[in-house]
């Protein structure tokens, strides 16, 4: 079973709230799942690595983490596909994105998702599995971006949580600079099995997610339903 579950924003870089990484966990479906950490989108901040290791400290996991920039082990593969679970920070996914390509860590990560060693991640996180992403990788306003194309269509992250990303996802859907797609609010989450979306899921009553298209030349956007969690 491939998974893939991927948050708008919230988790434990943005919020004390700890129920969007149980889940997160919960998904790897054994006691004390390895997890590893990716920061490789904020150049791997200390900053952002400590947040995370803090956080698993107060949960049952065995945390790790792998950097690009001092990488701790010889063989990437072995010790990422070691893992049950991998955890994509945000940041520039741009940058991430060829670094990945770069250390042949996307083609790592592919085989890793096909074991079934759960993904995913938070905004950059969230968008490099998708065909395209909306992004702020690049200075500016927000652009489209390529992704790994694992899932088809296009993402958008912090959909509430920053002013520009709704009037832009509409925008490009509607000038056909992307395809049609998702967005999720701040502490909303959304969960793929074998590339099919299971259900949503979000660690604040407010957040959601939503499916966004053309329709009739009009661009829809679909609030999907949602599972607040404990």
């Amino acid at each position: 079973m491939r998974q893939l579950i991927v948050l708008g924003g919230g988790g434990f870089s943005m919020e004390p709230n700890r129920a969007l990484d149980r889940y997160f966990l919960a998904a790897a479906g054994r006691p004390r799942p390895r997890i590893c950490f990716l920061g490789t989108a904020s150049g791997d901040a200390e900053s952002y690595r400590y947040k995370f290791y803090e956080a698993m400290a107060g949960l049952d996991a065995q945390a790790t983490h792998l950097s690009l920039f001092t990488p701790p082990v010889a063989d990437l593969a072995s010790f990422l596909l070691g893992q049950d679970a991998i955890f994509v920070g945000g940041g520039n996914t741009r940058s991430m994105l060829a670094l990945w390509r770069e250390w042949g860590v996307d083609g790592i990560l592919r085989t890793a998702y096909d074991r079934g060693i759960v993904m995913g991640g938070i905004s950059a996180g969230m968008i490099c599995w998708f065909s395209w992403g909306i992004t702020d990788s690049i200075p500016g306003a927000l652009t489209p971006l390529r992704g790994l194309g694992w899932l088809p269509g296009t993402a958008c992250p912090h959909y509430d949580g920053e002013a520009a990303r709704r009037p832009a996802f509409h925008r490009l859907v509607a000038s056909g600079a992307v395809p049609e797609g998702y967005a999720a609010d701040d502490g909303a989450a959304l969960h793929f099995v074998d590339e099919s979306l299971q259900q949503v899921v979000s660690s604040q009553p407010a957040a959601r997610a939503y499916r966004l298209g053309l329709a009739d030349g009009e661009v829809r956007e679909t609030p999907l339903a949602t599972r607040l969690l404990d």
